[in-house]
C-alpha cells in the first residue's frame, strides 16, 4: 500500500465521499477475519474469527470456528491449518447459522473487506444461504481517509500505529481481536474530525452473476481465469505521472491490476478506460496504480510494484476513486 501522509494539522482531514459514506447503524459493527484456502473464487474458508462491537466500538462479545474445506488447505506456511487439524472441524453449512447470527444487523469490518467479503458471501452462497450483511467497512481506506501515517497497508502497521499487540498473525481469531482493538479508535478519529466512514453496500455474488462451481481453468491462486484481451483505442492522454494518495486519479494515469476482483475485470477495465485512464498490462516506474485485493502477493505485477514502489490500493479504494477522475491539466 502506497504510504499514507499525515495532515500537517495533525487532524483527520475530512474529504469529498460519496453520500452513501454516512454514519454506521447503532447496530454496531461485527469484524471480520478469514483465511481461506487461497484467493480465488473457487478457493474456501478454513477458519472464521468475529469480534462484535457495539455503536462506540466496545467489544460485547467474540466467536471462533474452524471450517473444514472437504480439500487441500492451500498455504499450510502462512495460516498453520493442516488437513489433520481441520478433519474434525464442522463444514461450512454447519456452522453457517451461528456465523449468520454473529453478522446479523451489523456492519461487517474487516481488513481489505472486499477480499473477506467476498469468501463469506461465497460460502453462504454454496450453503443455499445469503450472507445477512448490507454493509462494510474497509479499515485500509478508512486508514487512508484519517490520513494515518502508516508505511503501508498491512494489519501489523495499523496495529503498530495503534499500540495494538499481534500475537498470531494469519490466526482469524487473533486478526480479528488486533483489528477490533485498531478499529476503535479509528472510529472515534473519524467521529471526531467529522471524516464520513467508507460505508460500501455489500452485494452476494449471486447477484453479481457469479456461478460455482468456477471453472477448473480458473487459478486459485490469482482468481483470474485466461481470456484474450479485449482490444481497446489507445489512451488519448499522456501519463500525468504516479497517482498521490489524497489526490484524485487524473485522465493519463497508467492503471494496472493484478488477482481477483469482485466486478468483473472486463467490466472494471471498461470503467477505468471510460474515465480516462490507460490500462497497463504489466507494471513499470512509469505506472501510476496497482490495483489489487491481496497488496502482499507474490504476483509478477505486485512484486514489481513492490520493487519500484509503484502505489497500490485495493478494488474498493479505486472504485471510489473512479468517481471522480480529474481532467488532464493538458485537455
Amino acid at each position: 500500500m502506497h504510504a499514507i501522509q499525515p495532515e500537517t494539522s495533525g487532524a483527520p482531514r475530512a474529504v469529498p465521499l460519496p453520500a452513501q459514506r454516512a454514519a454506521a447503524p447503532v447496530e454496531g459493527f461485527a469484524v471480520v477475519d478469514v483465511e481461506t484456502t487461497g484467493l480465488g473464487r473457487s478457493d474456501r474458508v478454513i477458519s472464521a474469527g468475529v469480534y462484535q462491537l457495539d455503536a462506540d466500538g466496545d467489544v460485547t462479545d467474540h466467536w471462533y470456528t474452524l471450517v473444514n474445506p472437504e480439500r487441500d488447505p492451500g498455504p499450510v506456511w502462512i495460516h498453520g491449518l493442516t488437513r489433520e487439524a481441520l478433519a474434525g472441524a464442522p463444514t461450512f453449512p454447519e456452522i453457517a447459522g451461528e456465523f449468520a447470527e454473529r453478522l446479523r444487523d451489523r456492519v461487517l469490518v474487516a481488513h481489505n473487506a472486499l477480499f473477506d467479503w467476498n469468501m463469506i458471501s461465497r460460502e453462504f452462497s454454496r450453503a443455499g444461504l445469503r450472507a445477512p450483511v448490507d454493509q462494510r467497512i474497509c479499515t485500509m481506506v478508512l486508514s487512508r481517509d484519517l490520513r494515518l501515517p502508516l508505511p503501508n497497508g498491512k494489519l501489523a502497521s495499523l496495529a503498530a500505529h495503534f499500540g495494538v499487540q499481534q500475537r498470531q498473525a494469519h490466526n482469524a481469531l487473533d486478526d480479528a481481536r488486533v483489528l477490533a482493538e485498531a478499529f476503535r479508535p479509528s472510529l472515534h478519529l473519524a467521529r471526531s474530525g467529522g471524516v464520513p466512514l467508507p460505508l460500501q453496500n455489500c452485494v452476494a455474488v449471486t447477484d453479481l452473476g457469479e456461478d460455482e462451481p468456477v471453472s477448473a481453468a480458473r487459478s486459485s491462486w490469482t482468481g483470474s481465469a485466461y481470456r484474450q484481451a479485449k482490444k481497446r483505442p489507445p489512451c488519448p492522454y499522456p501519463n500525468p505521472g504516479r497517482w498521490e494518495d489524497g489526490k484524485p486519479l487524473v485522465q493519463g494515469m497508467r492503471v494496472a491490476f493484478t488477482g481477483d476482483t469482485a466486478t468483473d475485470r472486463e467490466l472494471l477495465e471498461d470503467r477505468t478506460v471510460e474515465a480516462g485512464l490507460h490500462i497497463a498490462t504489466s507494471v513499470s516506474r512509469l505506472t501510476s496504480l496497482l490495483v489489487t485485493n491481496e497488496p502482499g502477493s507474490w504476483s509478477g505485477k505486485a512484486r514489481k510494484a513492490r520493487e519500484v514502489g509503484t502505489p497500490v490500493v485495493g478494488e474498493d479504494a479505486f472504485l471510489q476513486l473512479l468517481r471522480e477522475v480529474a481532467p488532464h491539466p493538458g485537455a
